[in-house]
């Protein structure tokens, strides 16, 4: 193995244990000397791989971020119809964070209480990209659909947005024991049925 490979196989170590320690140690502050012993290296051996603390964060979120919007492409190459790539997303961030329950914690922000601003800044940004997507699905509905969000688009979104962190806001709080997927099926149809509208019954409503 290349001395390159060795150090990228560090780091992802470095990062698998931080996200580990998010699950087991919930609502603990995480210190570079705890991770330390969890990796099973020196503290001096963790900043070889990053710099700091909010660095590692940062590559945790850089990973979400990677993750998730890989995916919700695929899911728009795929998938012509909004409702369909609501539904698609909307259960892709549910089940992501259902599957990553240390991750998950850094989606709720309770693990960055505490931390440098900049980290809690990327993961609004990271939630706001979201959000813009679903506005975007829900606004070129009506060009290629004829339907409209009754709400509106913005509103609509951030309800469906705002779905989603509730559910990961609960799972959190509960210890990971309320999972994020729970009635999810049930909540969608609800939520589905009065999302959109005829473009022609919006406007003469």
């Amino acid at each position: 193995m290349t001395q390159e490979a060795t150090k990228i196989n560090r780091r992802e170590q470095i990062l698998q244990a931080l996200a580990l320690m998010l699950e087991e140690d919930s609502g603990k502050r995480i210190t570079i000397a705890a991770l330390a012993r969890q990796v099973g290296v020196s503290e001096a051996a963790l900043y070889r791989h990053f710099p700091s603390k909010a660095r590692m964060f940062e590559g945790l979120i850089e990973f979400i971020e990677e993750s998730l919007f890989a995916r919700i492409r695929r899911i728009l190459d795929e998938t012509p119809e909004a409702l369909p790539r609501c539904q698609q997303i909307l259960t892709l961030l549910l089940g992501f964070a259902e599957k990553n329950p240390g991750l998950s914690r850094l989606l709720g922000g309770d693990a960055l209480t505490g931390e440098t601003a900049r980290l809690r800044l990327r993961m609004h940004q990271l939630f706001e990209r979201l959000e813009t997507q679903f506005k975007q699905i829900l606004r070129e509905a009506e060009i290629h659909e004829g339907r409209r969000p009754v709400l509106g688009a913005s509103s609509a979104a951030n309800l469906l947005l705002a779905h989603v962190e509730g559910r990961i806001s609960q799972y959190v709080r509960s210890d990971f024991r309320r999972r994020p997927t729970e009635f999810w099926e049930d909540q969608w149809q609800l939520l589905s049925a009065g999302l959109l509208t005829e473009a022609r019954q919006a406007q003469t409503a």
